[in-house]
């Protein structure tokens, strides 16, 4: 390569000096328009982004509105990308120039990867405009300076590779390249299972069986759980004894939910950000439980995650990859960023326009609003249950009580409840200890059992005679008359 002469390609920009020879110093530049056709602008976001996807196909099957690129054997020799990008609108506004900048992204994303140049590392990108790029494709940390419009980055090569071979949105799965060659790699990714319980003990319970049900798996990865000043001395211990890392944060409070409400200070899933010991995390709720290992899952870039509804990802059990800056970034964010639902994920889906489609199976919601009547089994190929509703160790275990709260009903499963309860039969009895029923618990559940009763609620839970040992109230129910039962 001439050392002495340097090649800069300009994307979605113009500039008078184009195909001209300029020299700096005893420096020779040539500068080259990078040609690509616009994306149509009756290209949605929502097109790229879909509800809904038919993951029965092959994930290259699926198909995703084309988005044009360049030639890229015509620019197979840049030193240097300059390239404007433009501002759209977020998440809600999903304007035509949402897609556009998305467009310009991926374009340098790709002239990067590709050049021939890259052997020394010595790729750099230039961005203009008062947005700056995507943080989903070019990370904060490859960042070497900023003032007002200007942005220069030096890319990880490595990881925007990667990036380049997800596709274009959420219209197709992403595709199944797992287990990359690490043999000649010179750093071994350190990888984790990450998961936060905070503000109350309520999931607790939740949390150590989650654990067990990972271990169960067979993974090879770390339980790291991050914990704040809430969670008891006793507590702790026996979290430890389940399989997890305690970690000691302080707790996050989130900006936009209403005081006393669930999603309160659930923005202290961002502390997972701060984690950078690891490589890659995958975090998951405290209300799963883990059915298959998913460790290949490890293997997709930052951020993917399962659909949830309309076109955002549910934020439950997600791939981050932890980083300081990021994790400022969000924290400075976090107050300007309204998130649609009050809590994490609203606003996570905001800061993470561009992600990438697990499979449903990893994240299978305990949600059959659509079936509202048979067995409501849960397939045989899900990696993952996700407890949504009233959680199993809230209820008693002969059924599951969200069947006898109407608006709950959606998400009622005694299968699903049952799987729960195989987990925790297995579990130690110290471990087991954490999942009895409070007094307050059980008196919920008796007022829900109770109006289902007076309201005669079709499915008939309410007349199942409880037998589960951790109810108060068990020996009495079982040999004597009450009115709830």
């Amino acid at each position: 390569m001439d050392n002495k002469r340097m090649k800069i390609g300009l994307v979605h920009t113009t500039n008078p000096s184009i195909g001209e020879k300029t020299t700096y110093g005893d420096q020779e530049v040539d500068m080259v328009d990078v040609h690509f056709e616009k994306i149509s602008e009756n290209i949605k976001w929502s097109d790229l982004f879909p509800q809904w996807i038919d993951e029965s196909l092959p994930w290259d099957s699926l198909d995703c509105p084309e988005i044009p690129m360049p030639s890229f054997e015509e620019y197979r020799d840049l030193d240097l990308v300059v390239a404007n990008v433009p501002c759209g609108g977020g998440k809600h506004s999903k304007t035509f120039e949402d897609v556009l900048r998305l467009q310009v992204n991926l374009v340098v994303a790709n002239l990067l990867v590709r050049s021939v140049r890259k052997k020394n590392g010595q790729v750099f990108v230039v961005f203009i405009g008062s947005c700056g790029p995507l943080l989903e494709i070019f990370r904060c940390d490859d960042l070497l300076w900023h003032e007002e419009n200007y942005w220069i980055y030096k890319p990880d090569l490595k990881r925007l590779q990667q990036k380049v071979l997800m596709p274009v949105g959420s219209c197709q799965l992403a595709p199944p390249f797992l287990k990359p060659d690490v043999s000649t790699a010179s750093h071994k990714p350190k990888e984790a299972y990450v998961s936060v319980i905070h503000s109350s003990e309520d999931y607790v319970c939740g949390a150590i069986t989650l654990a067990q049900s990972i271990i169960k798996s067979n993974t090879t990865r770390d339980l790291i759980l991050l914990v704040d000043d809430f969670i008891s001395k006793k507590s702790l211990e026996n979290l430890k004894s389940a399989g997890w890392k305690i970690k000691h944060i302080q707790r996050i409070h989130s900006p936009y939910a209403q005081k006393g409400t669930y999603n309160e200070w659930n923005y202290s899933k961002l502390r997972i950000w701060q984690l950078v010991e690891y490589d890659k995390l995958i975090f998951i709720d405290s209300d799963f439980i883990i059915l298959r290992n998913t460790d290949g899952f490890f293997a997709y870039p930052q951020l993917s995650a399962s659909g949830n509804s309309r076109h955002v990802f549910n934020s439950g059990f997600m791939l981050i990859e932890p980083s300081t800056c990021t994790f400022e970034m969000l924290m400075k964010q976090r107050y300007r960023v309204v998130s649609y639902n009050g809590g994490d994920q609203g606003f996570l889906n905001e800061m993470f326009m561009w992600w990438h489609r697990l499979p449903t199976k990893l994240n299978f919601l305990k949600d059959f609003i659509a079936i509202l009547d048979g067995k409501r089994d849960i397939p045989d190929d899900a990696y993952a249950l996700h407890y949504l509703g009233l959680k199993p160790w809230m209820c008693y275990k002969d059924y599951d009580c969200n069947w006898d709260v109407l608006e709950n009903q959606r998400f009622g499963s005694d299968s699903a409840h049952g799987i729960w309860w195989r987990i925790y039969d297995e579990m130690p009895a110290e471990l087991r200890s954490h999942c009895e029923l409070s007094p307050q618990m059980e008196a919920n559940v008796r007022m829900y059992r109770e109006m289902a009763r007076n309201g005669s609620y079709p499915d008939g839970h309410w007349k199942i005679k409880i037998t589960d040992s951790r109810s108060h109230f068990s020996h009495y129910l079982t040999n004597t008359y009450f009115p709830y039962e």
